[in-house]
């Protein structure tokens, strides 16, 4: 796949705030493409700037080599559905999807073809005749993608289309979404604050926050090898522990300096040195828990620690296990559940273990570094899984 779709350092500012600072990320034809990241980190101001709704105060918007940062929005090969589907109230299913068509005045065969090549796609024939109040809000949704869509648009844009809906229907409209990129093959760029959404369709994600990209890489890559700690933080669920390089063993490993842990192994492709400071992120389907110690192993930790609580989840249970000033999420997959073996409780001394290609570190700035002002990583988590929550 061609990458057509690209922003060279794009800037915006809305007076004193800096929503998008230097930004240059390139897209591939065809792909699904998701903005992640919280509010007010600069992905809708990028979207809108893509659909010629607001203008970079620097940079360019290059789609399929033509240079389009001056052009209107009109005169843009993108269509954008909004959270709202922004669909015409008084408009019947098949004259909302015809709109555009009719607008441009092409000929009327060619507007009925074409509709009911929509209607089928969006599997809606029968609810053609009905107005927008009498229709249910995921069909609102798809009644809005092929509105879109008839224009033939080079990317379609979509603006947190599932926020309005109930968790249900949103999964089960991110199913239909992917269905329909599959079978039109354009290039969709989606915009969410929810981690689930993008690592459930992407194709790739670009991960913001405060304006910037931190990350762009597939959803596993994103996930297994985060680049900084507000990814880690931000992307599912994490343990973080401060600490220091104490010895690099070799090209691939080092030693980490944690207080009130042994000596701990982390498998080292930031490439750090000795003596810098970093956090260790570890997650907590990673870490093995249990009463006896387990065998010792040159690249497995093994910490000791106690239980705090246990929350049954059904497919797994959560243990939080203090470890001196510590506090630490351990999921346990039940792939067997035993009626007769007596499971881990609370206030039970245990042991933790994970493996040492199982951490990962990431750069930790010193006080005087000003950057250490932003929000600490389990900070990030804790928002992330409020947001979550809410449009």
């Amino acid at each position: 796949m061609a990458e057509f779709l690209e922003f060279e350092n794009v800037s915006k500012s809305f007076g004193a705030i800096r929503a998008v600072k230097q930004v240059s990320l390139s897209i591939r034809r065809g792909e699904f493409f998701s903005l992640l990241g919280p509010s007010g980190c600069g992905k809708t101001t990028l979207l809108r700037i893509l659909a010629g709704f607001e203008k970079p105060d620097t940079g360019r918007v290059i789609l399929n080599g033509e240079d389009i940062t001056a052009l209107p929005p009109n005169r843009r090969k993108v269509n954008t559905i909004f959270q709202s589907y922004a669909l015409f109230p008084h408009l019947n299913v098949r004259d909302n999807i015809a709109f555009g068509l009719k607008i441009a005045k092409r000929p009327r065969h060619e507007i009925d073809q074409e509709v009911d090549r929509m209607l089928k796609l969006i599997q809606m024939e029968d609810q053609a005749h009905k107005r927008p109040d009498q229709i249910s809000g995921g069909q609102k949704q798809r009644v809005a993608v092929a509105r879109a869509l008839i224009n033939r648009p080079q990317v379609l844009l979509l603006d947190e289309p599932l926020a309005a809906l109930d968790l249900k229907l949103r999964q089960r409209m991110l199913i239909e979404l992917d269905l329909i990129h599959d079978e039109v093959g354009i290039t969709f760029l989606y915009v969410t604050h929810d981690q689930n959404e993008a690592m459930s369709v992407s194709d790739r994600i670009a991960v913001m926050n405060s304006g910037i990209i931190e990350q762009v890489g597939i959803p596993a890559e994103i996930y297994e090898a985060p680049r900084s700690s507000f990814v880690a933080a931000f992307i599912g669920e994490s343990n973080f522990f401060e600490g220091q390089v104490s010895e690099i063993v070799s090209n691939e490993y080092s030693r980490l300096s944690i207080d009130g842990f042994p000596n701990v192994l982390c498998f080292n492709d930031k490439q750090m040195r000795s003596s810098d400071l970093v956090y260790l992120s570890v997650r907590p389907e990673k870490i093995r828990i249990s009463r006896e110690k387990p065998e010792s192993n040159n690249r497995h930790n093994i910490v000791p620690g106690h239980v705090e609580d246990v929350i049954y989840l059904g497919a797994l249970t959560k243990y939080w296990v203090r470890v001196q000033e510590y506090r630490i999420a351990v999921f346990q997959q039940h792939s067997r559940f035993l009626l007769d073996e007596k499971p881990i409780q609370w206030h039970d001394d245990v042991w933790i273990s994970w493996h040492a290609d199982d951490g990962f570190m990431l750069e930790r700035y010193s006080e005087s570094d000003e950057r250490l002002m932003g929000t600490p990583p389990e900070k990030v988590g804790e928002q992330n899984g409020e947001s979550n929550g809410t449009a």
